[in-house]
């Protein structure tokens, strides 16, 4: 029988008053709001929604919990399987991973995966004792190396902890959490309310975290495992190289790519007067691409005063971007330029940015990726005044690690080359996450950080 109650709406901060502050723009659930949403799950005897989330989580047995509302129990199921829920519960794409798959989704809302995984852990942290902690098993003598404290190196690290492996996380900035520190804005995840706290959940397994190391320079791959003893290394550092268009002008000043600019403001807190980290949005900004990225770069802008508008080159129906979040700068004021690709950027005599020059695109057959190919529209180039321009059109792994240690390959994309497992062309070195796939979800890092960690147990157990 369907479930016929409605989907809880989430409260969120009013559009015009996040428009101007680096708050969280979503309150949660409370518990009345938590149980209620979790009554409407159905219980399936074949969960889909298991099968969508890349790390398993056992979806209908912590919601069971929650309606129950014993959100302690809740907490212990979901740490089975992740320990980053509050992240993954406010940035994973759940509508086309967990909720995707649920059958309530096939002819009304899916269940508030998300929003349930997020209220869970929000949960946990406010409480004044730890959150619930997992069983960890005794020492057992051997130390792995993990290259990169981003969503996937976090994940291998914590599983490999709780089997009783003495885990060593070495992490190239000043700040741990990779991406989720320096790439996603504080107004969809705060850094002291939010992940340092999951991050410390991480340390208190037994997990050592060492900031300013960077592999390939302070150190490097073959010096841990001849010199320091690591049996084993996991290689999680993601994909932070901006990609560019390759068009005239882009080396003006004011023009960006998304990964610096981000960083500045997160990493680096531009957004917070007190840090005096120089950032510039300009008055009018430009930035180009339609993914999450994109998203956060242009509300960021709009949040240090720039009017931000979003160039893309397909229609809105296939922008890569979660629908939440498209939804969210829409209701900010964030202006879409769709079907329109940049061909030049305009400077003034002093070198800095005073436009861009785009031509308007329509589309055609899909191409490789699935999605309908742009095509330009002759005679249609116009130019959009602007002062800042944002390039936010995918990144790739840095090639450092691959370069600078021997035997381990990396393919022309610059990823490194690894099968299903994590394991590479190095038999003790493992990698997974963005530095093998290059640019995806938070997620999706998780998971394979997850299977490395398996391969990396049973291939120190096969010695």
């Amino acid at each position: 029988m369907v479930n016929k109650i409605p989907r809880v709406p989430v409260r969120e901060q009013d559009p015009k008053v996040r428009a101007h502050n680096f708050e969280e723009v979503s309150y949660g659930y409370n518990r009345e709001e938590a149980m209620l949403e979790a009554s409407r799950c159905l219980n399936c005897k074949k969960p889909l929604c298991v099968t969508g989330c890349p790390v398993n989580i056992q979806i209908p047995d912590f919601i069971s919990h929650v309606a129950e509302g014993d959100f302690d129990a809740a907490a212990a199921v979901i740490a089975k399987d992740s320990s980053l829920p509050a992240v993954c519960g406010r940035v994973c794409p759940q509508e086309t991973q967990c909720e995707g798959k649920c059958i309530l989704g096939i002819k009304g809302e899916p269940v508030a995966i998300g929003k349930l995984e997020r209220f869970v852990a929000d949960y946990q942290y406010s409480k004044k004792e730890s959150a619930t902690m997992p069983e960890i098993a005794p020492p057992n003598g051997h130390k792995v190396a993990v290259i990169g404290s981003g969503p996937a190196g976090l994940a291998c690290a914590s599983d490999l902890a709780k089997w009783g492996y003495k885990v060593h996380v070495f992490e190239a900035l000043h700040k741990a959490g990779g991406v989720l520190v320096y790439g996603i804005p504080e107004f969809r995840l705060p850094k002291d309310k939010v992940l340092q706290k999951e991050i410390d959940e991480v340390t208190k397994l037994g997990v050592t975290i060492e900031t300013d190391v960077i592999i390939g320079r302070t150190t490097d791959l073959d010096f841990l495992i001849d010199k320091e003893g690591y049996e084993a290394v996991f290689v999680g550092t993601g994909a932070g190289l901006p990609r560019f268009m390759n068009i005239p002008g882009e080396n003006l000043n004011g023009v960006f790519s998304a990964n610096e600019f981000l960083t500045r403001n997160n990493l680096m807190k531009a957004f917070d007067p007190e840090y005096m980290t120089p950032i510039r949005a300009g008055k009018k900004a430009c930035i180009v691409g339609g993914g999450n990225v994109a998203m956060d770069a242009a509300r960021t802008a709009l949040r240090l005063g720039a009017d931000s508008t979003i160039v893309y080159r397909r229609s809105e129906e296939e922008l890569p971007a979660r629908k939440e979040e498209v939804h969210h700068a829409k209701e900010e004021g964030i202006h879409f330029e769709l079907l329109t690709n940049p061909v030049e950027i305009l400077g003034d005599e002093n070198g800095c940015v005073k436009g861009m020059k785009c031509i308007r695109m329509r589309l055609c057959e899909p191409d490789e990726s699935g999605r309908c190919r742009p095509v330009e529209i002759p005679g249609s180039e116009f130019v959009i005044d602007c002062d800042t321009v944002i390039m936010s059109i995918g990144t790739s792994p840095n090639p450092l690690i691959a370069t600078t240690t021997r035997g381990l390959e990396s393919n022309k994309r610059g990823c490194i080359v690894a099968d299903e497992h994590g394991a590479t062309t190095r038999e003790e070195i493992f990698a997974g996450g963005d530095a093998v796939t290059g640019a995806a979800t938070v997620i999706l890092a998780m998971g394979a950080g997850r299977k490395a960690a398996k391969a990396i147990d049973e291939y120190i157990k096969s010695k």
